[in-house]
């Protein structure tokens, strides 16, 4: 699995090189390595950095606090969870190409930068990277079978692109300040599930 990983991640740094974006320029991206996570998790995949670069700190006030945040890295440790090596090769690499946009200076979130990045991959080499993945259609994708986990606590659907979120974790009180990672429509509460209810 791990050399299926390191495959598909050389033919993903070979596209992005091929239209310009050079991954393996240490001086503007720094080092990056790729592996599967060793914990099981239902998120498709993550970059930890390390070693922020000083020059790209910025300072923000929010009340009485600064926060010190930092643009670029020089280190980058992208982990893709196991569950995705299963999925057909576009979706591994779509997700592959995800984790390595966090990379790239001034898109180690999901904002401005992040998103322009991956709207011209999308546009360039016809992938389908998003802020945030679908599970259900992803498995439904790669002919695998989809069963949802009696886990969540909470069933969450979004009023403009009727999308359904599942959630451990969420405060029905704060519902109108959350919006849809899909569209920033506003959300509504479908279900609570007493039995699996955890503090908040």
């Amino acid at each position: 699995m791990q050399n299926k990983l390191q495959n598909l991640y050389q033919e993903c740094i070979q596209e992005l090189k091929n239209m310009g974006i050079d991954m393996q320029n240490k001086e503007i991206i720094g080092n990056i390595d790729i592996t599967i996570a060793a914990k099981a998790s239902k998120r498709y995949g993550c970059c930890k950095q390390e070693n922020p670069d000083k020059q790209y700190k910025t300072i923000k006030k929010i009340g009485g606090h600064k926060i010190i945040h930092y643009e670029k890295y020089q280190d980058h440790h992208i982990q893709i969870s196991s569950w995705v090596m299963n999925l057909n090769q576009a979706i591994i690499k779509n997700t592959i190409l995800h984790e390595l946009i966090h990379c790239i200076p001034y898109c180690n979130n999901h904002g401005k930068e992040f998103k322009k990045y991956a709207n011209y991959i999308n546009q360039k080499l016809g992938y389908h990277i998003t802020t945030k993945g679908n599970k259900k259609q992803d498995y439904e994708k790669s002919n695998l079978c989809y069963e949802e986990k009696e886990t969540y606590s909470y069933k969450i659907q979004c009023q403009k692109c009727e999308q359904i979120i599942y959630r451990k974790r969420f405060n029905p009180k704060n519902i109108n300040k959350y919006r849809c990672g899909k569209c920033q429509g506003k959300l509504k509460l479908l279900e609570i599930n007493h039995n699996k209810l955890e503090k908040i």
